[in-house]
């Protein structure tokens, strides 16, 4: 069996692929939709918001925060619906338009993923593989708390690997030439992403807010 960890990187998508939960392979794919086209996997787990709500936040990201502790700064809002539409493309435009509808601002942060939430939203809707997981929610899975150091650390990074190697995802020292300049931190993500895919695959994610529904879900 295999499934896909996903993680987005400089407009492209880095994906590790899993055969009965160990480690079988890394590629960069240039959209989301040749990824879908081209994978055989069972499940498809990606690292970016599926499922935005008219009024943000969503009930997801806060509890994702709550539960994350030190690392609650890695859950943005996702942003509202009306996003969705390409016409805005403007962050000082879509910050307005959210003001005025939803009463509350879009963070930069967020607001910078717009082009991946967008890409995801429309394949997800034609592949129902594709399921939104958030890396530091997998760690927090894996390790039993949330983790002390940051992913972008030298600590947080031996860390994430060791996670990773006590769970049978053994990284390689050395990628193949077309991934070498993927950033540690992407890799460990996309990885971590795979290892909640596998726990989909066989009925053991958990998912907040809860697990009756694919999207509007956090799952790990």
């Amino acid at each position: 069996m295999e499934v896909l960890g996903v993680d987005g990187w400089k407009g492209k998508w880095v994906a590790v692929t899993l055969q009965n939960g160990k480690w079988k392979k890394v590629e960069v794919f240039p959209s989301l939709s040749e990824l879908s086209a081209a994978s055989d996997a069972q499940i498809i787990a990606v690292d970016v918001p599926i499922g935005l709500v008219e009024r943000p936040p969503r009930i997801a990201d806060m509890e994702a925060r709550s539960l994350l502790g030190p690392r609650r700064s890695s859950v943005f809002d996702a942003p509202p619906a009306f996003c969705l539409d390409e016409k805005w493309d403007n962050y000082r435009d879509a910050n307005a338009e959210s003001k005025r509808v939803t009463g509350r601002g879009i963070s930069a942060q967020s607001f910078a993923l717009i082009k991946n939430i967008r890409e995801a939203h429309i394949v997800a809707e034609a592949d129902p593989r594709i399921y939104e997981v958030h890396p530091e929610l997998c760690f927090l899975e894996i390790a039993g708390q949330p983790l002390n150091f940051t992913k972008k650390s030298w600590n947080g990074q031996l860390l994430r690997r060791r996670l990773l190697s006590g769970e049978g995802i053994e990284i390689p020292d050395q990628l193949p030439d077309e991934c070498a300049g993927v950033p540690a931190d992407d890799l460990l993500d996309a990885a971590a992403a795979a290892w909640s895919a596998h726990r989909i695959a066989t009925n053991q994610a958990n998912a907040i807010p809860d697990a009756g529904k694919r999207r509007e879900r956090i799952w790990a």
